[in-house]
């Protein structure tokens, strides 16, 4: 949550699930400065055909609830991150259980989510930007390739040796 509160300026409104941790963690972090609301839904009994597989039971409701300040309604909503964890698990296999490709040490994990989202955001064209999200933000004016994303690490890192540190 802290990272998250580092890369926002200004108050946000956010959703989270109804997982409890959330709660503690967002007042921990934003304090009252958020318009915080859970999005809580509700599951029915799985069907036995289901028994045994990692699939969830059906959602048969859900509620909106206020959690910090002023949330609008309207905007309650967990579907653009849903929909964003999907697009990264169809893009990297180390999210799927019982594949070659799961993460089994934490770094590597966090390596490659920082890779797929570079690409995603710089080297990317999206169907309905017609551009990538980097350069629909103003963070950039041009189409990145892999090149250019190996440079940015490799300045990194030779920025991070000549300060002295060793990460």
């Amino acid at each position: 949550m802290h990272d998250v509160y580092e890369r926002l300026a200004g108050r946000v409104q956010l959703t989270s699930d109804g997982l409890g941790a959330y709660t503690n963690a967002v007042r921990d972090v934003f304090g009252i400065d958020v318009d915080y609301a859970q999005l809580v839904k509700t599951y029915g009994a799985s069907p036995e055909s289901a028994k045994g597989r990692y699939s969830p039971a059906e959602c048969t409701g859900a509620k909106k609830v206020r959690v910090e300040g002023r949330p609008d309604p309207a905007h309650v909503s967990t579907s653009y991150v849903e929909r964003q964890n999907l697009t990264m698990r169809m893009a990297m296999r180390r999210f799927t259980r019982l594949t070659n490709g799961f993460s089994k040490k934490i770094e590597n994990h966090a390596h490659a989510v920082a890779l797929h989202f570079m690409y995603y955001n710089f080297a990317r064209i999206h169907k309905t930007l017609k551009i990538t999200p980097a350069m629909a933000a103003g963070v950039t004016d041009k189409l990145w390739d892999v090149a250019d994303i190996v440079r940015v690490i490799e300045e990194y890192e030779t920025a991070l040796q000549g300060a002295g540190n060793s990460n």
